[in-house]
């Protein structure tokens, strides 16, 4: 939470409409002689309030950051509901694929911070804001991540072709390693094959970036902060002409050795949810394609 005090109201400004007190999720504040102020012990900074102010008397000193987006000019006017062109939202989403073709061409610095600020407008649980985000912007140190990651699936890849820590696995650890073995491990060591002889990065796939994506351990929501943040972010890097692809390899490395979080300067009470490669794309798709047949439920018993 954040103080109250963090808000402020010019009472020469407001007309006393009362809309900041009807879209304020706290209930911080009330209407006092015909001006809004702050009566409540509670806030967020969700911003509510002086994004509905129409005297713009409202301030809110934890939501009064400007992004300043480097790469494109931002339209500041508010998107009324349903005034975005639906069809083509659903053409960028379709359109998205994971991207394994990448041209040696570099990623700007600023291309990368604005897709990180996109990546901050994602909602999160009671407005925390608790995610981080770690750039690798050379092809050199995404080939270093690489390296860690390859060096713990290497040791895994070991213990796994271990009939005996399989059995041990089964009976303590309710066959993890077995489950590893059977669905990953032939592909792992082809791709440490690969690696190690130079002839190919079947993990990073020669992305010339990498975007961590984690949070905070205070965030109400820390997980799906995060991977909500990675949405905004590979929607927004398709529109810019970049290519991307969710790593979930080195997400499980990461957090299963902690070598790898000390090498990228990353705090140990921090978690990373994603890994996110980025660069050129080095391939093109005539039309977007179907998904799995999608079954929703729809719980007819049950009733308010």
């Amino acid at each position: 939470m954040i103080s109250p005090s963090a808000v402020h109201i010019d009472p020469d400004k407001c007309s006393g409409c009362g809309r900041c007190l009807r879209v304020c999720p706290d209930r911080t504040l009330a209407l006092r002689e015909g001006r809004a102020v702050v009566a409540g012990r509670d806030c967020i900074a969700c911003g509510h309030c002086a994004a509905v102010c129409p005297e713009s008397a409202v301030r809110v000193e934890a939501a009064d950051t400007d992004l300043h987006f480097s790469t494109f000019a931002e339209e500041r006017d508010w998107l009324p509901w349903g005034r975005y062109d639906l069809a083509g939202l659903v053409r960028l989403m379709r359109s998205r694929r994971s991207c394994r073709n990448y041209t040696p061409q570099p990623v700007s610095r600023a291309m990368l911070e604005d897709l990180v600020k996109i990546g901050a407008t994602a909602p999160s649980g009671t407005n925390s804001q608790g995610w981080t985000f770690t750039i690798l912007d050379r092809r050199d140190q995404v080939v270093a991540l690489g390296g860690m990651v390859a060096s713990f699936y290497r040791r895994l890849n070991k213990k796994a072709a271990n009939p005996l820590l399989r059995f041990v696995a089964r009976i303590f650890m309710q066959d993890a390693l077995g489950r590893y073995y059977r669905r990953y491990y032939s592909s792992v060591d082809q791709g440490l094959r690969e690696w190690d002889e130079g002839g190919g990065d079947r993990l990073f796939h020669n992305a010339t970036a990498v975007i961590l994506v984690g949070s905070r351990p205070w965030a109400s929501c820390p997980a799906e902060d995060a991977l909500l943040a990675t949405q905004n972010m590979l929607l927004a890097a398709h529109a810019m002409g970049l290519g991307t692809c969710l790593i979930g390899f080195a997400v499980e490395a990461i957090k299963r050795n902690g070598a790898i979080k000390r090498a990228l300067d990353i705090p140990a009470e921090e978690t990373v949810y994603s890994v996110i490669a980025l660069g050129y794309p080095a391939e093109a798709y005539q039309k977007v394609t179907g998904r799995k047949k999608i079954l929703p439920r729809f719980p007819e018993n049950l009733a308010g």
